[in-house]
């Protein structure tokens, strides 16, 4: 079956450049599946917009080009047969006319899955069906504050089931392809024909999964023990290298006895939604453990500006601390572990509050900065034979 093309004009108004800019990209090779001025598929228009993307985070046109060679771009094939995000025509106003929901409560129902805010003035149809399904949860009577707290699991729990799969099939279906030379164009041609056969299968086996556990844990609390957990099977090996921050509020035992626990509670939800809302980009919540959160992302400075920033927006107690560290972790079942994660939980335990901390593999890794590193000293970590260089993260001066 033909596959549907684009002409050039109506392509480069799909990745946002403009038409002679996508034409040199494909005369010059950076993106192989044209020949520059013929007919534009739905891979190629996929394969520019990432090119788009990192000519936005300053890549050269021959660094683009070489990883298109070499396969590490081929994810422009997977990301085509996801369709085009045509842009909404509806407002939030439009929204809450249309549902019933006030603009508030839809805002409310958008943080709490972790959808970024902005996204609220450009909404789909797909976006104001889902919208329709809250309104009908909500009209059956379901509580709104616990309606939202789930909305929040979802948000975490689905958010970490994508990672995994970009993650896993990232590890092992794409660099064993890499680590086989196979040419770029065949090796986005095999994966985009894996991801096609795969990705009809995820959502059914996730409501099966959903359903298997959801009976599983009704039949617990019937007989009191919901305190149990099932063991998780192992997988393979798999070692990616992340850059790691976790947050605590400082001081937040003493809060918590001179304040009362609903009002230490409260700074807590605060504190999550905050981190939550805030993160950059390519950074998530991995999870959250009392006060502290987990947090994990693939650019370090930006990860290192987001925590430099948001210490910055508290002037009250408690107060938040961060500490950031980069390198190799264990990947599994969604989580990081490792030296590397023990590490960096270990230099949130040396900052104070609105303080963060980074390790001397940010600031390796991290280069020329608009912030400035303030080093503390070799600092000894608990669990760790030898002393770390730390730094404080701060804006530099004007």
């Amino acid at each position: 079956m033909t596959q549907p093309t684009l002409t050039l004009t109506e392509a480069a108004d799909r990745v946002g450049v403009s038409p002679s800019t996508l034409r040199r990209w494909a005369d010059t090779g950076v993106i192989p599946e044209v020949d520059g001025g013929g007919e534009w598929t739905a891979a190629a228009v996929a394969h520019a917009r990432i090119v788009a993307r990192l000519r936005d985070r300053g890549h050269r046109l021959e660094t683009i080009r070489e990883a298109g060679r070499q396969g590490r771009l081929a994810y422009g094939y997977i990301e085509s047969l996801f369709g085009e995000d045509e842009a909404g025509e509806r407002t939030l106003d439009d929204a809450s006319s249309e549902t019933g929901l006030e603009p508030a409560l839809i805002e409310r129902f958008w943080n709490s899955i972790g959808l970024a805010p902005a996204s609220l003035e450009s909404l789909t149809d797909e976006d104001l069906e889902a919208l329709r399904y809250v309104a009908s949860v909500l009209d059956s009577g379901f509580p709104l504050v616990a309606f939202l707290q789930l909305c929040r699991v979802y948000g975490l729990a689905l958010s970490q089931i994508a990672d995994a799969e970009v993650r896993l099939f990232h590890l092992y279906v794409h660099e064993p392809l890499m680590r086989e030379d196979v040419p770029g164009l065949q090796m986005a041609e095999e994966m985009e024909g894996l991801a096609r056969d795969l990705l009809p299968l995820s959502s059914p086996l996730m409501d099966y999964v959903h359903r298997r556990f959801l009976q599983h844990f009704v039949a617990q609390d019937v007989v009191g023990h919901m305190e149990e957990e099932l063991e998780e099977s192992d997988i393979e090996s798999g070692r990616v290298r992340v850059a790691i921050a976790f947050a605590d509020l400082a001081g937040f035992t003493r809060f918590t006895e001179e304040e009362g626990e609903e009002e230490a509670l409260s700074s807590v939800e605060r504190f999550v939604e905050g981190v939550t809302n805030t993160l950059p980009e390519d950074a998530r919540v991995v999870k959250t453990i009392g006060d502290e959160v987990m947090v994990v992302g693939n650019d370090v400075q930006a990860l290192v500006d987001w925590a430099v920033g948001f210490v910055g927006l508290f002037e009250e107690r408690p107060e938040p601390r961060i500490g950031v560290h980069v390198g190799t972790t264990l990947y599994r079942d969604g989580d990081y572990f490792g030296r590397e994660v023990n590490l960096a939980s270990r230099v949130v335990a040396r900052a104070r509050g609105g303080e963060v901390l980074v390790s001397d593999s940010v600031v390796d890794a991290v280069g020329g900065s608009h912030l400035t590193f303030e080093g503390i000293g070799q600092v000894k970590l608990k669990g760790f034979d030898e002393p770390r260089q730390l730094c404080r993260a701060v804006p530099r001066e004007s």
